[in-house]
């Protein structure tokens, strides 16, 4: 990443250590702030008087270049086998401490890492905490005499991808495809080699050439808004045309010559840097010279914001509305005038409001008469399909559906339940084992579609599930699956014999636990719905049917058990709710189960037989519309009774007339 924004980091990776000469008279380097890291091979191969003129290279670099905690500074690193930090980038300050310290160093004469030595540099060398600064470019030296024994091109594309420009220097045995793997490009300006170090000073000469030959608005943060214009060792900034330069030296600002009143323009002046447009006000428009307006006729050229009628003056606009219509607050939109609001009609019913202007209509269950205002009441029931299914009941505009007495009217408002108590959960529990045997199956299939037959099944209404079990349990459709006999029935029919064992206790406790369970349809304990579990089955359980009998009756569910065949008594018994004599029934033949069927209605429905009449709460909504219903039945009934009793009145009054 670019440490600067105008600035590409130069980090010179130099792999071996050049020495050049140097007189005391030469200027020094001022090329801007730099940090710059020496990266020197000190392996075996490297002969002491070969260091020694490595040595000295750096030494006459820096005597090159303007040291200082503000200018250049300078760190130093050597490897071999190891990598060895000899000083920091915030060690000295000043050059004679860096001759000093360089003087100090002692070769490691190991081998020659030149890898982890430029990771070492990458990570470590150009950080914060080791005096590396901010927006200033990193410059290293490395110099090697021989070919790394570790891999060296991944750690530096690395490097460069951080923003590193490796310079790569060898000498003699040095590996040209290793320095150029190193290297930055191109090549021509990063890869040195030379054939001893005597001649390594060349690469001095270069390399002092190249920093101080730097642009600084290339490499430094210059700031310039604009422009950045170098000079030799410094820079100014320019800005664009239509711009002038802050005072800051560096910041452009427009020149805004409306602001300046700098301009010609008669009404509105439109600033860009540096030049200027004309503009008119609405109303106006721009006259050929361009600085010039002239009025327009707003409301012609449909510049204008009235909802209807726009009354044109020069320049302006007023607002006005069509005939039946009024102008609101904002002088723009209208509103129509609604006499039927206003209460300007004379209507009976209905008034329908039109701008200015109305017209009447009557309820539902009253037709217009000629006057086009008043209203006659309508026998609905006479002139709609009312759908009653016993009879329908007319009352000023509407009417509604009645049933005889002993069926009560069902929730669309419109047919007649089969008996008051059909609002009931029931779960079917049938035996579905190998002793049933699949032409019997059929008949226990038909068993439980002769039962829905005597039930009024809806979603509101009675909800019927079915489970089949024999060694194992299984849902063939639960409670909140079919809305309709129909449904049902066609579903019994699809049901498939499961054969194998009669594990009926398992089959209660699946009833108990899930079958009249809400997530399955049953509907929620507060609602008093009457919850039935029948079971049928055709011989002894193979396992213990007691204690999920026993909790089904606790948990408020009124059993039934219906036995063929093998069946046990005393397991039927067990099962059925009390009292036992209505809740229990056995047949030797399959044959003979549709007997059971029809005498089992007559427990679905207790009104129609000797069992217990459901009692509803008074207060629940279904109550209270069944007595509305039966209440408004009556009315009707004795209407019609005193309506032929006035009659006769009137007939015996004039008869008591005719005689005087």
């Amino acid at each position: 990443m670019m440490k600067m924004k105008h600035l590409t980091a130069l980090i010179y990776l130099v792999v071996f250590t050049a020495a050049r000469p140097q007189t005391g008279s030469e200027q020094k380097c001022k090329s801007g702030p730099v940090d710059l890291v020496f990266l020197i091979d000190s392996s075996r191969s490297v002969r002491p008087h070969e260091f020694e003129t490595m040595r000295k290279f750096m030494i006459d670099i820096l005597d090159t270049l303007d040291i200082g905690p503000n200018a250049t500074r300078v760190g130093v690193v050597q490897y071999s086998s190891q990598v060895r930090s000899e000083f920091s980038l915030k060690t000295h300050s000043k050059l004679e401490a860096m001759v000093k310290n360089i003087n100090q160093i002692v070769p490691l004469a190991q081998g020659t890492m030149t890898g982890l030595a430029i990771k070492y540099v990458m990570d470590l060398a150009f950080t914060a905490e080791e005096g590396d600064r901010p927006k200033v470019p990193n410059v290293a030296v490395i110099v090697t005499d021989g070919r790394p024994q570790d891999r060296v091109a991944e750690v530096a594309a690395d490097a460069r991808e951080k923003g590193i420009e490796i310079y790569a220097v060898g000498v003699a045995r040095a590996d040209m495809a290793s320095l150029r793997a190193m290297a930055s490009p191109p090549f021509e300006d990063h890869v040195f080699l030379v054939e001893s170090f005597d001649l390594i000073h060349q690469f001095g000469l270069q390399f002092q050439d190249k920093l101080c030959g730097v642009d600084l608005c290339l490499v430094s943060d210059h700031g310039c808004d604009h422009i950045c214009e170098s000079s030799p060792g410094s820079y100014h900034c320019l800005c664009l045309p239509g711009y002038t330069l802050n005072d800051d030296g560096k910041t452009c600002a427009a020149v805004d010559l409306c602001a300046e009143g700098k301009h010609n323009c008669e009404q509105i002046c439109i600033s860009s840097p540096g030049s200027f447009t004309c503009d008119c006000n609405r109303g106006y428009k721009l006259n050929d010279d361009k600085r010039t307006c002239s009025t327009i006729d707003l409301c012609a050229e449909g510049k204008h914001d009235c909802e209807q009628i726009c009354v044109s003056s020069p320049g302006v606009f007023t607002c006005d509305c069509n005939d039946g219509h009024t102008l609101n607050e904002d002088k723009k939109t209208c509103t129509p005038i609604d006499l039927c609001a206003e209460g300007k009609h004379d209507c009976e019913q209905i008034c329908i409001s039109a701008p200015g202007v109305f017209t009447c209509d009557c309820n539902k269950g009253f037709k217009l008469n000629k006057d086009k205002k008043t209203c006659t009441n309508m026998d609905l029931c006479k002139t709609v399909e009312h759908g009653c299914e016993h009879q329908c009941v007319s009352t000023p505009g509407s009417y509604y559906c009645v049933c005889p007495d002993s069926q009560p009217l069902q929730e669309d408002g419109k047919s007649c339940g089969a008996c008051k108590s059909a609002n009931i959960d029931l779960v079917l529990l049938i035996d579905g084992s190998k002793s049933v045997r699949p032409q019997n199956f059929e008949l226990v299939k038909q068993f439980v579609n002769q039962v829905v037959d005597s039930l009024d099944v809806s979603a509101h209404g009675t909800r019927v599930g079915l489970v089949q079990y024999s060694s194992r349990v299984r849902t063939e459709f639960p409670l909140n699956m079919y809305h309709s006999a129909e449904e049902i029935k066609a579903a019994v029919m699809k049901v498939d014999y499961m054969e194998k064992g009669t594990m009926t206790g398992l089959a209660l406790k699946h009833m108990l636990e899930y079958s009249f369970s809400e997530a399955e349809g049953a509907r929620p304990a507060n609602r008093h719905i009457p919850r039935i579990g029948l079971v049928f089955t055709d011989g002894r359980s193979q396992d213990d049917i007691t204690e999920y009998a026993k909790q089904a009756k606790e948990a408020g569910i009124t059993m039934y058990a219906v036995g063929v065949g093998k069946a046990v008594e005393d397991e039927l018994r067990e099962i059925a709710s009390e009292p036992v004599e209505k809740h229990f029934y056995y047949t030797t033949d399959f044959t003979a189960i549709s007997n059971i069927a029809e005498n089992l209605k007559l427990n679905v429905c207790p009104e129609e037989s000797q069992g217990e009449i459901e009692v509803k709460d008074p207060c629940a909504c279904e109550s209270l519309v069944e007595f509305q219903q039966a209440t408004m039945s009556s009315l009707e009934q004795l209407t019609h009774k005193l309506a032929g009793m006035t009659a006769r009145l009137e007939q015996l009054e004039n008869q008591l007339l005719s005689r005087k």
